[in-house]
């Protein structure tokens, strides 16, 4: 059973700020290069990466799988999109995607743009209740990272996956 929790953007964001401010985190990074055909094409289900830059322009990766779902973890891993992340105590969050930002100090820096993440079940997109490596997606899901700013009270969600 798939939950779907739609936070305000705002809530989120302060929620993310304060768990970063009150925990010391080392980034860490997957670095793989974005591959332009689905990985594992052959495989009987897909997944989706979409990414929406703070300049509108937007990436897409396709991820193969033959389980019944594919965790955000793997999808991200798998996708062969640039991401780096930093672990707390709550769970790993993510802090730059396709090198934005180009740089960073924190994670979350309060009232900077920050990466919102949602998931497309069924051609519609909900911020996600959790952190992407708590998100679990089907066959034909997306995984979608949005780079807003901070005073965004409703950012909206990346563009719908391209099959």
């Amino acid at each position: 059973m798939r939950k779907h929790l739609i936070w305000t953007s705002a809530t989120l964001a302060l929620a993310l700020i304060g768990a970063v401010t009150a925990c010391g985190a080392a980034p860490s990074a997957a670095t793989a290069s974005p591959g332009g055909t689905c990985v594992n094409e052959s495989a009987p289900r897909h997944a989706y990466v979409v990414v929406e830059h703070l300049s509108g322009a937007s990436i897409q990766a396709c991820v193969g799988f033959s389980t019944d779902a594919i965790d955000g973890q793997t999808l991200m891993d798998k996708s062969g999109i640039k991401y780096q992340f930093m672990k707390f105590s709550f769970g790993s969050a993510v802090c730059q995607i396709d090198s934005e930002p180009a740089q960073y100090a924190q994670c979350f820096p309060q009232g900077k743009p920050y990466w919102a993440l949602f998931v497309e079940t069924g051609g519609q997109w909900a911020q996600a209740q959790n952190g992407y490596t708590d998100v679990v997606l089907h066959d034909k899901d997306a995984l979608g990272w949005h780079y807003v700013q901070a005073t965004d009270p409703s950012p909206a969600p990346p563009p719908a996956a391209k099959e």
